[in-house]
């Protein structure tokens, strides 16, 4: 089946069990149970869960699946599975296809090899898969063989979280009860609130051969080495250009099999940097959204090395030019199809709307540096401050419009509304179009755009459930706090209205000085940021203690998102996330400089010296060919003894740093490594701009960042 042969509509969703498909092979009492549930949080009986398993394993048999996986998120980052077969032995002792509710609700994947953070000991290996029913269950298609994959969380034997997806779901839990009990005292008759998300996916394609040419893109994802090409993006005329050839085949395979997956892929477009692209999907529930993500993650590597490409989503691959975000587009919303954060015509007096508002910003100003750590990581250090990227400084841009509203409510004194406008081309034949209350700022790492926030900080390798799990608590929190104010103002004696905004009023003096509108990239910015006392934390080392900060341990135990022994091992484990992947890239810098760059360049130098002797002999020496030759060896020779010195420091700041038990004083060493591998890749692409490219051992930028 291919959407090239039919419309979108007639094959998509076809790999996901859905509600619809659900229904139609469930008894109707079992499925209106399997959707109460799904929405209402009720418990599910044995009886219940066999039948949807048996419907389940009878869709999927027609799907052509011979085994089944509880598909979960550890803590790694990435996606896990574990597969078995349907197979079982009747009791006659044939061999049948079979699947039961137990089967469905738990699996008991080996615990010991994933990332725990000290909270067990590799000895203890049960942990357990636990079915997520609120995130459709769907087939993976492979060449020889289909699997049927069941969203799940993972737990350890004693309970603890070892995973991403059974945090984001306690926090789409809290806030649905935090924004459902500050909505009844507007009288809303909603009966549930979650967030949506809809993620910006952005990469970059490079010819698959060039990947293996290069070690180290196939293991750190990024080039530890290179200068940048004469014309990169300097001239800006990629951005939103016509899509390569063979750039516009992957996404269109892509595109074809996340359809038939359930996932709602809208937009592809060139971006910035060259061979650099954006994939973007409709809004969807925030849990689905996350899932879908990291399916999509998944499948573009793979349908990549289809067109002899590799999918790079680094946040930083190539130095100079743009690096690669995850733009999550985050909102509140109503089971009666109500956006909580959309201002309406007149914001100024919406105060339902100003106080979901001013909540996220106050969740922001409270939690800036929990939110920081939350897109921590060796790969994103690279991205965040960059001139194409939101610096590590967490502010919160509106635009004009809000905050000329926010500003009205802090002086009492509210301006004239006009309400929305309409924006004219000044053309006889172009129609005038409404104009958003916002303008966008690309700069911003949290921006208001109309109806939502987006979480620019992103790094486009992560997870987006740590940022949105730590944004919904923060929220859920805030939300709370809010509403307690409110009843005691109206406990008080003020009226309803007049509550709301000396409420608001006091929360907006506190939390303002997060409200930026300029250009987050200047210097200017940092000077006053620095002034109105927002933290600046530039490395992952800093960012992340942040986690087990008293302000973190008391919001996510209050909301029973993480205890503090599992933040401990959040810590942990994001420590020893950046200390590996800095050794690995410290590795195999090392490696290069020695074993590749060094023996190139020196036998370039070699032909060098040699040709020096030759003119000398034909032309004598005082030709200027000997003093060129002569001038350019020189060069040569000074900056390999150069690599020769810096690599030599980097091989004893690898070994101190490895012999650091703490992990803190271990994260700062190999932080040390970090700024010495930048100082043996100066010396590198220095020699790259005078070696010739027959002894040039890698594929150049100017070879890899060209047209697909």
């Amino acid at each position: 089946m291919s959407k090239n042969d039919k419309l979108v509509s007639d094959f998509f969703g076809t790999n996901i069990f859905s509600l619809e498909r659900m229904q139609q092979l469930m008894p109707a009492q079992a499925y209106h149970q399997v959707l109460s549930v799904i929405q209402k949080g009720e418990k599910l009986d044995k009886d219940t869960a066999n039948l949807a398993a048996v419907a389940l394993k009878d869709w999927a048999l027609t799907k052509g699946c011979t085994h089944y996986t509880h598909w979960f998120q550890p803590l790694t980052g990435s996606t896990a599975e574990k597969h078995d077969s349907f197979i079982e032995f009747a009791e006659d002792h044939h061999v049948i296809e079979s699947f039961s509710g137990k089967q469905l609700i738990q699996g008991e994947p080996d615990a010991s090899s994933f990332p725990s953070g000290g909270m067990r000991s590799t000895f203890e290996a049960r942990g357990y898969t636990i079915w997520d029913p609120t995130s459709p269950a769907f087939v993976m298609e492979y060449p020889n063989g289909n699997t049927l994959c069941i969203p799940s969380i993972f737990v350890s034997y004693t309970g603890e979280t070892l995973d991403k997806k059974a945090p984001l779901l306690r926090s789409i839990q809290a806030l649905n009860k935090s924004a459902l009990t500050m909505l009844q005292l507007f009288n809303n008759p909603a009966t549930r609130v979650f967030s949506t998300l809809g993620v910006e996916q952005e990469y970059f394609l490079i010819d698959r051969q060039y990947y293996f040419d290069r070690p180290d893109l196939r293991q750190t994802g990024r080039t530890l080495f290179g200068i940048p090409p004469a014309k990169h993006q300097q001239l800006e005329d990629q951005y939103f250009g016509n899509i390569p050839e063979r750039a516009f085949a992957f996404m269109t395979e892509i595109e074809e099999e996340s359809y038939k997956l359930g996932i709602p892929l809208k937009t592809r477009h060139n971006e910035v940097a060259p061979n650099q692209f954006e994939v973007a999907p409709i809004f969807e529930d925030v849990n689905v959204a996350i899932d879908h993500n990291q399916i999509l993650m998944d499948l573009m590597d793979r349908v990549a090395a289809h067109h002899d490409l590799a999918v790079l989503l680094h946040e930083k691959p190539f130095a100079h030019i743009n690096g690669s975000g995850k733009h999550a587009n985050w909102a509140l919303a109503t089971d009666t199809g109500e956006n909580l954060l959309n201002p309406g015509k007149t914001p100024h007096s919406n105060l339902q709307f100003l106080v979901f508002l001013v909540a996220t910003v106050n969740a922001v100003y409270t939690h800036a540096p929990l939110l920081r750590a939350a897109i921590a990581s060796a790969s994103n250090d690279h991205r965040l401050g960059a001139n194409e990227a939101p610096p590590a400084i967490i502010s919160v841009f509106l635009g004009e419009s809000l905050t000329n509203v926010l500003e009205d409510l802090l002086s009492g004194v509210p301006r004239e509304n006009s309400g929305q406008a309409w924006l004219s081309a000044g053309i006889d034949k172009i129609p005038e179009i409404r104009r958003d209350n916002t303008d966008r700022n690309r700069t911003s790492p949290f921006a208001f755009t109309g109806n939502k926030f987006e979480f620019r900080a992103v790094g486009s390798s992560q997870s987006p459930s740590t940022p949105i799990t730590a944004l919904n608590t923060a929220m859920a929190q805030q939300l709370d706090t809010l509403r307690l104010l409110l009843e005691q103002a109206i406990a008080g004696g003020k009226d309803f209205n007049s509550a709301v905004v000396d409420v608001l009023r006091i929360t907006l003096k506190k939390s303002k000085s997060i409200l930026f509108e300029g250009d987050n990239y200047s210097s200017n910015w940092q000077k006053e940021a620095k002034r109105r006392g927002l933290p600046n934390i530039k490395t992952t080392p800093e960012a992340v203690e942040a986690v087990t900060s008293a302000a973190a341990v008391k919001l996510y135990s209050d909301y029973k998102i993480f205890n503090e022994r599992e933040l401990e091992a959040v810590y942990h484990i994001d420590m020893e996330n950046f200390i590996k992947q800095i050794s690995i890239e410290a590795v195999i810098t090392k490696d290069m400089a020695t074993t590749m760059y060094l023996p190139g360049v020196v036998q370039y130098l070699t032909e060098i010296t040699d040709a020096i002797a030759g003119v000398k002999s034909a032309l004598g020496r005082t030709s200027p060919a000997v003093a060129s030759l002569t001038g350019l060896a020189k060069k040569i020779a000074i900056k390999v003894a150069a690599l020769q010195t810096e690599t030599a420091k980097l091989d004893t700041l690898i070994a101190a740093a490895e012999t650091k038990a703490a992990i803190k004083a271990k994260g700062k060493a190999f932080g040390d490594v970090k700024v010495q591998c930048e100082k043996v890749r100066a010396v590198v692409d220095e020699l790259e701009e005078y070696t010739s490219d027959n002894h040039w051992p890698v594929p150049h930028y100017r070879d890899m960042l060209v047209g697909l």
